[in-house]
């Protein structure tokens, strides 16, 4: 897969690898040097798409290691706690139970790259990435009611649709893995789903928070 601005494996180097790293920094040393450091990444990345993407990956060729980002850092998910960029703060049930519904769905497709070669565990968590899809979706329909502007409902529900046309597109993948065995598109469609839950929760903090 070429790499693009566009895609969500250079948009989740920064939130999966980079950020915890950061975050490690600024509780241990020096926490206006950590917190300068973190807001100066954040910023250039905002600025240019892809550029910590770009860093990783050729400290990985300086270093002469072979690296598959996309099961890295499907791997990565799975250890690190949902920040508070992806988090809503609002305290009622429905904003609370979004979290949990988000936070849920992106550790169990973290869980892919260890269970992919193990059939009968694979198609058990296939059935819970389902299940966790749906939950995901009835929390947003949810939280649309507290939403005050019909342009705020209507953005919204257009990435609810993109969310389930990427939903749906993981499903796919996943028969195509069936009859071919390639692991590495369903690691990049389970990115990809992971961006897409991303992308739900920044709307829904835009929108209510």
């Amino acid at each position: 897969m070429k790499m693009g601005e566009e895609s969500p494996i250079t948009a989740l180097v920064l939130p999966i690898l980079v950020r915890p790293i950061l975050d490690k920094l600024e509780r241990k040393d020096d926490v206006t040097a950590a917190q300068q450091l973190k807001l100066a990444i954040s910023k250039v990345e905002a600025a240019h798409t892809g550029f910590v993407y770009d860093l990783v990956m050729g400290l990985v060729r300086r270093a002469e290691l072979s690296v598959n980002m996309a099961e890295s850092l499907l791997k990565l998910q799975g250890s690190i706690p949902d920040t508070n960029e992806y988090k809503c703060s609002r305290p009622e049930d429905s904003f609370q139970e979004l979290n949990r519904k988000s936070s849920s769905l992106k550790k169990i497709l973290s869980r892919i790259p260890d269970e992919i070669n193990d059939r009968k565990t694979f198609l058990e968590t296939i059935k819970e990435i389902a299940s966790a899809i749906k939950k995901l979706l009835d929390a947003v329909n949810e939280v649309s009611g507290y939403i005050p502007s019909p342009t705020g409902k209507q953005a919204l529900e257009q990435r609810k649709r993109e969310f389930v046309k990427y939903s749906k597109r993981f499903s796919n993948t996943l028969k195509d893995f069936f009859r071919e065995g390639q692991a590495q598109s369903v690691f990049v469609s389970a990115i990809y789903l992971i961006h897409q839950t991303n992308l739900i929760m920044l709307t829904v903090k835009s929108k209510c928070d």
